[in-house]
């Protein structure tokens, strides 16, 4: 595989109308997948890549759904363990026309069982890049070892690391996050933070020094999404901006993990960082067009089209410190 994920697939199950954000007053569900790992994985290999999935899912109908789901996406299972009597995680998304809530069901889930010796060593050595978020860390203590055996393995063998602190406040407490997760930048390659959580993280408010701050703690490669605005990427000493394309928005569910899979992919086709964060831009507004994490995730020629349909150039702004 050219790229392995770490990480915990949850089930999804959104609200099909948009009437509430209290989840006691949907009247229906529709049923997805999720877990921003599992996202990113099939965001690679939509985008042409060849992706596998190392993560514990329960032996339940859901865990089956997964494996089916996986099968049909192309992305390796080898390294998915089945554990018997588990009970993969779940989460409901209800949402009204200006706010969407998550509520989640994933305590004790297979995944949390995550240890550094469920970590292929061989395959993260033979891998061209691993990616990891700060989800996985906050699970548990033995699946935040796993991140941390799992970039050791990759620095020692010069694997790629991709890093998305997608910061779940809720998960952990705020110093242990900011420590874990900030020590993740300083080890990884690529690191993939949003605005919001980045202002949380590096106390600064304009996104040049967010971006500065995640910068100077060493990785080759930021990328600061910030939604509706575009992307700030820091790479060689200069920031560009990335455009946004516009869409019509209807659920931004899973569109951050869109575009690190799509980045990652493009990055290892050859693609300038550049040209891979345009890819990945054009490919997360596209999710947030459909419902759901997964479903509307594009393939590579449907980025493609939109690409060729003409864009705004990117600009290129000074160099920023190291």
């Amino acid at each position: 595989m050219e790229i392995l994920a770490v990480g915990e697939p949850l089930l999804e199950f959104h609200t099909t109308t948009a009437t509430s954000p209290r989840i006691q007053e949907a009247d229906a569900f529709g049923v997805g997948y999720g877990g921003d790992t599992s996202n990113f994985a099939i965001a690679s290999q939509r985008s042409g890549a060849r992706t596998g999935y190392v993560t514990r899912i329960g032996d339940d109908d859901f865990g089956a759904a997964f494996l089916r789901l996986w099968e049909r996406e192309g992305v390796g299972t080898d390294h998915v363990v089945r554990e018997a009597g588990g009970r993969t995680g779940i989460y409901f998304i209800s949402r009204s026309e200006s706010e969407s809530r998550f509520t989640y069901y994933r305590a004790h889930s297979p995944a949390s069982r995550l240890t550094p010796a469920d970590i292929p060593a061989d395959s993260v050595r033979r891998a061209r890049l691993v990616h990891l978020t700060g989800i996985t860390q906050a699970i548990s203590t033995t699946a935040c070892d796993a991140t941390f055996h799992t970039m050791e393995l990759a620095r020692e063998s010069g694997t790629l690391i991709s890093y998305d602190p997608n910061l779940r406040p809720a998960l952990w407490p705020a110093e242990r996050a900011r420590a874990v997760v900030m020590r993740s930048v300083e080890l990884c390659d690529i690191a993939l933070p949003n605005l919001e959580e980045g202002r949380l993280l590096t106390g600064a408010d304009s996104p040049e020094a967010v971006l500065d701050a995640f910068v100077r703690r060493g990785p080759s490669i930021v990328v600061l999404k910030m939604g509706a605005e575009g992307a700030l990427l820091a790479h060689e000493g200069a920031v560009t901006h990335i455009a946004p394309h516009p869409v019509d928005a209807v659920d931004a569910t899973g569109a951050g993990d869109t575009f690190d899979g799509v980045f990652a992919a493009r990055l290892l086709d050859g693609a300038s960082a550049q040209e891979a964060a345009r890819h990945a831009a054009v490919a997360a507004a596209l999710t947030t067009t459909g419902h759901g994490a997964v479903t509307p995730i594009p393939h590579r020629d449907v980025v493609e089209a939109a690409l060729a349909g003409g864009q705004p150039p990117v600009r290129q702004s000074e160099p920023i410190g190291r």
